[in-house]
């Protein structure tokens, strides 16, 4: 059970099953709500971690990725696919139980991480599937709300840029033996030294835009703090290979810290 886990990406997992409970809580969902949205979204996290070590088991092995536990043999390829799809059967009727708009929103965002293990992790349109997964996010807490409001423009943007930013900085520590393997996705295209310095770039945008939604000097500061996380992980990340990827984590909070504090913003 532990390698299973293991298996699941438990990192990004739970941070972005945190940050979605997080938005639930901006935008004033009850109780009831907020619990439904964590367990949608911890189910659909899950479907994608498992499927993307299923998928990527013969590429990982050839990596000699020991610490994944499939490569390490501490799980089989086949209970972590079992796994993935019990998850995503799961995900379904949990999105779609919080509102029919805003489930097909949410499974829409999944199935695009899905198609990104699948088909475009390895094409130049790989930030693609990041960029609409994160998005659906949003969209997916706020329609379920009472009257089924749309979030503002600003925060979805927002959120697609966070996605790009998190998918510059999961892939920088990889894209050398990714190259090696044929996986050549935008970020592999553009080489390790220009995906260092294009990370902070989505980052701080969305930091950007969430402050311009009116936060006053909180959001002087949540830039700041933006700035210097994304191009502070961006520099280790020559010698941390998973600096960047936790700044775009941190980065990420402090968006949500913003939202937190609008209260009303996402309704």
């Amino acid at each position: 059970m532990a390698a299973l886990l293991g298996a699941c990406h438990p990192g990004p997992t739970v941070a972005v099953t945190l940050l979605v409970a997080g938005l639930a809580v901006a935008a004033g969902q009850d109780a009831s709500g907020c619990l439904l949205v964590t367990a949608a979204v911890l189910t659909g996290q899950l479907s994608v971690g498992w499927s993307n070590d299923a998928v990527d088991a013969a590429r990982d092995t050839a990596a000699g990725r020991r610490a994944k536990p499939v490569v390490g043999g501490a799980v089989g390829v086949r209970t972590v696919r079992a796994a993935a799809l019990t998850a995503l059967a799961l995900c379904v009727p949990l999105s779609l139980a919080y509102g029919a708009l805003a489930g097909v929103v949410h499974l829409l965002g999944v199935a695009a991480a899905w198609l990104y293990n699948v088909r475009l992790k390895a094409t130049v349109l790989s930030w693609l599937p990041y960029a609409i997964g994160f998005a659906s996010l949003p969209a997916f807490v706020t329609l379920g709300l009472p009257g089924q409001p749309r979030p503002d423009w600003w925060i979805v943007t927002a959120a697609a840029l966070v996605g790009v930013g998190a998918h510059l900085g999961n892939v920088l520590p990889d894209i050398e033996a990714d190259l090696a393997l044929g996986v050549r996705g935008w970020p592999q295209r553009l080489g390790p030294a220009a995906v260092r310095l294009l990370l902070p770039a989505p980052l701080v945008a969305a930091t950007v835009l969430l402050a311009l939604g009116g936060v006053g000097a909180l959001g002087a500061v949540a830039v700041a703090l933006a700035l210097i996380t994304a191009v502070g992980g961006s520099l280790l990340g020559r010698h941390r290979p998973k600096a960047p990827f936790l700044a775009a984590i941190v980065v990420a909070g402090a968006d949500v810290g913003l939202l937190l504090w609008q209260g009303a913003a996402l309704s």
